[in-house]
């Protein structure tokens, strides 16, 4: 794990933190949940099936993803 602040560290997998106290946080972009929620359920299949294959969530490759013709 990676110490970001005294209190907070990275373990490089998901974009999942540890607090000092041992509990986990998840930070997930706000654009995600606009992405995996779109009507067009083909667009919203690409995103999911782009980020099961993320270890870190990368915005940039979710949007070409939903882009993708």
């Amino acid at each position: 794990m990676q110490k970001i602040t005294p209190f907070l560290w990275f373990d490089g997998k998901c974009d999942w933190l540890k607090d000092k106290y041992g509990l986990s946080w998840q930070i997930i972009p706000s654009v995600l949940g606009e992405l995996l929620s779109d009507p067009d359920r083909e667009k919203s299949q690409r995103v999911m099936q782009a980020m099961l294959k993320m270890t870190k969530i990368e915005i940039k490759e979710l949007m070409q993803a939903y882009e993708a013709r």
